[in-house]
């Protein structure tokens, strides 16, 4: 799924070797395969029961043994995760992400027998980023809307109308401990947490207009951040916390914007098109992820912010909802397939695409997580 391997089928494997010694250069060389590098495995057990990988690694134009390693762990997918993090930062330079776990929202309407209208139920689901391990977070007969992560890892907040109207909640994954943070009138929404974890920001409407605030998660208190008669709206940090993305119809239609927290300076980051929203930025603030319209179509695309360029990524319908993986490999978003919700991942020059799968509902409001 990340897009830089080209994985060779056992079919147009010459031999299956499992220890050092039952490696021929040759078999992996050849025109019919081609293969650049090697890796071979062996999968046993521990004396407490645990499962123990031992994996190596050769290079087969240079014909030597890269590096070997062993893992262990009591959970095989998890043990598989982690032998490919591994592997992928040996060969890219890049740590991988395939050990962490994305958030998102289910939606099914439940007909119970004698009952009348069927009703909706709403759940918020973790999940590994390929799909596996699901489980439920929480659930509701109202709306779950905007969950993400805190940089811990361990946090995660989101809005819920369960109080009748739209609130903010943290909530502790492990213990399932959940905390309300605001109940202003009007619009509560789009909550992100800064990436020292110490504030959030988020929309509130209380003041009359949909503006973004700040909020120390210590002391509670806000600061306004935005002050304008158009709607602001869809905050994001930037990675070194200095300033925020966001949305705004300033312009005269939603395009994405950058305030500065110390100097209040806004410039405007999107030009191309008529809309641009729901901004998210690789950790190295480089590139801009964006749900772009083309011709009534919603795709999901992204601009290099110190080139200049853009590019549309995604040829799937009505495409939102953008999170970037921790290592900037990967963009998971929601799209729709056969008139349901579902939730697809692209690479960020947009080479390779796959769909991820889900057993029930309508699936939205994807959210990967950083490291854990």
């Amino acid at each position: 799924r990340s897009g830089q391997f080209a994985p060779l089928e056992r079919s147009k494997m010459l031999s299956l070797p499992s220890r050092q010694d039952q490696v021929f250069y040759r078999d992996w060389q050849s025109k019919t395969n081609g293969a650049e590098y090697l890796v071979i495995g062996r999968l046993g057990r521990t004396d407490d029961g645990k499962y123990r990988v031992d994996y190596e690694l050769f290079d087969v134009f240079q014909q030597r043994k890269v590096n070997s390693w062993f893992a262990t762990g009591g959970d095989l997918r998890a043990l598989a995760h982690h032998v490919s993090d591994v592997l992928y930062q040996e060969l890219t330079g890049i740590r991988g992400a395939f050990s962490t776990k994305m958030l998102y929202v289910t939606m099914e309407y439940l007909q119970e027998p004698g009952a009348g209208p069927s009703k909706q139920r709403y759940r918020l689901y973790m999940a590994d980023v390929d799909g596996h391990n699901d489980r439920i977070l929480m659930e509701s007969s109202e709306p779950i809307l905007s969950p993400s992560w805190a940089p811990n890892g361990r946090h995660i907040t989101y809005v819920s109308f369960k109080s009748t109207r739209p609130a903010i909640y943290i909530r502790d994954t492990k213990t399932g401990a959940e905390k309300q943070i605001t109940n202003f009138r009007g619009l509560n929404g789009a909550p992100r947490f800064s990436p020292d974890g110490r504030q959030m920001a988020m929309v509130l409407s209380k003041d009359g207009n949909p503006e973004i605030y700040t909020m120390d998660l210590r002391s509670g208190k806000l600061r306004r951040i935005t002050n304008h008669y158009a709607i602001d709206t869809e905050p994001t940090w930037a990675p070194d916390g200095q300033s925020l993305i966001f949305t705004s119809e300033r312009g005269g239609s939603p395009q994405i914007y950058r305030q500065y927290l110390d100097s209040g300076k806004v410039e405007r980051l999107t030009f191309e098109g008529s809309y641009n929203a729901r901004p998210a930025l690789t950790p190295d603030g480089r590139f801009l992820a964006m749900v772009h319209r083309n011709n009534g179509v919603f795709h999901i695309a992204v601009k290099d912010l110190v080139r200049g360029t853009f590019n549309v990524l995604t040829r799937t319908q009505l495409d939102e909802s953008p999170s970037i993986a921790p290592n900037a490999s990967m963009i998971i978003y929601a799209t729709m397939e056969n008139n349901r919700g579902v939730l697809a991942a692209v690479s960020l020059d947009g080479r390779v695409k796959v769909k991820l799968p889900s057993r029930v509902g309508n699936v939205r409001e994807p959210a990967w997580s950083p490291y854990l």
